[in-house]
């Protein structure tokens, strides 16, 4: 009875283990069938970019004036208004000017006295001259007219001088603009008696062109100097809120002479064109200094770039169909894309989207997404103004 009861369940377990064997093979025969991820790729292609450095500066004034008064007196006119548009020569304000017309009338008075005694000194002489062989007067006499006529002469030398200085006093009551350039608020009003050389009246800045001044690390420098003795640095300039294809184009005009101790920078400065005051000064700037161009640099989607622990990488799709994972070296950015230096060739297809679901040597289904576009969208072989990357400053490739 009890063998009999073992030999069943044996036989019931046999069952069992069949029916779940071919219930498993059932239903994978009747799953759904298993198809390769969809992904969109770009091919790498080849463009010349260039090599740059990206800093952030501030704009400057291209020049720069505080107006002070030459004189001291009451201010009595102005003949502006804040933040208006100067030209060089245009008159600002007017210093009370009779106190120094006083001094002139005075000064030509002085001098007019100068010239009748010397005119007097002079007939004198002429006249000692004319009996000094007869034994008239005495040689004393006779030098003691000529003093006079030399000490005449320096007195209305004197005076002449005092006239001079006393017309550029009266010149100075009128304050004119040193320079093309906007006005700042003014600084005194009506009224205010001011010091000579001492009392601020107006901040005038030019604006156009404008500097726009940054630094480089010490160890960028040598690179710097190198691309510079072969010719003039363009300089990119920009404020932070334009998109990168509007940056203005400059020259860098200033590199200092020193290294700062505390920082260890270089202080350099670009000059460029300003004419609609785009920038203003004080303001900040994104500044890229371009140092020379690569040839023919692969550059590929910055979005098709990967990083894992080993480094970046990207999926490059074979002719086969299948995708390959190929650690890469990047350089720069430029524009949305970036160069690569080790590991693509030109014409060859990145994954763009869909790398999550790509396995190493799994094929893959391809949705053109149309070739890298170069830097800022240049067509093959220009040389385009980079894209600000989130970085900042990137190594050179």
């Amino acid at each position: 009875m009890k063998w009999s009861k073992a030999i069943g369940a044996v036989a019931t377990l046999a069952i069992l283990l069949a029916s779940s064997g071919c219930s498993k093979k059932s239903t994978q025969a009747a799953g759904p069938p298993q198809f390769a991820p969809l992904v969109t790729v770009a091919r790498a292609t080849a463009h010349d970019v260039p090599i740059y450095l990206e800093e952030i500066g501030r704009s400057g004034a291209f020049e720069s004036v505080t107006v002070t008064p030459q004189i001291s007196g009451r201010i009595t006119e102005r003949h502006f208004q804040d933040g208006a548009e100067l030209e060089k020569g245009q008159l600002l304000f007017t210093i009370d000017p009779r106190p120094f017309q006083a001094q002139l009338d005075s000064a030509q008075a002085q001098l007019a006295q100068s010239r009748a005694a010397l005119d007097l000194a002079k007939t004198q002489l002429k006249m000692y001259d004319s009996i000094a062989n007869t034994r008239a007067i005495s040689q004393l006499d006779l030098e003691t007219k000529k003093n006079t006529v030399a000490v005449d002469e320096a007195q209305v030398q004197t005076s002449e001088a005092a006239v001079e200085n006393a017309k550029l006093n009266l010149e100075y009551c009128y304050i004119h603009s040193p320079i093309d350039g906007r006005a700042g608020m003014r600084l005194v009003d009506v009224g205010n008696v001011v010091q000579t050389n001492t009392t601020g009246l107006l901040l005038i800045q030019r604006l156009d062109p404008i500097y726009a001044d940054f630094t480089i690390t010490e160890a960028d420098l040598p690179e710097v100097q190198r691309q510079l003795a072969r010719g003039t640095l363009q300089a990119l300039v920009r404020i932070p809120a334009d998109p990168p294809n509007r940056a203005r184009e400059g020259k860098l005009t200033f590199v200092d002479n020193t290294v700062q101790n505390a920082t260890g920078t270089v202080n350099l400065r670009a000059t460029t064109a300003n004419s609609d005051h785009h920038f203003w000064p004080g303001q900040f700037v994104n500044v890229t200094l371009v140092l020379s161009t690569a040839k023919a640099a692969v550059l590929i989607p910055n979005q098709a770039t990967q990083i894992s622990q080993q480094g970046s990488y990207v999926y490059v799709v074979k002719p086969d169909g299948t995708a390959e994972l190929r650690p890469i070296t990047l350089g720069q950015r430029q524009g949305d894309d970036v160069v690569v230096t080790k590991g693509v060739a030109a014409g060859e297809q990145v994954v763009v989207t869909g790398q999550l679901t790509v396995a190493p040597g799994a094929k893959v289904r391809v949705q053109e997404a149309g070739p890298a576009n170069g830097p800022g969208g240049a067509s093959a072989g220009e040389a385009a103004p980079p894209k600000s990357s989130d970085s900042g400053k990137t190594s050179k490739s």
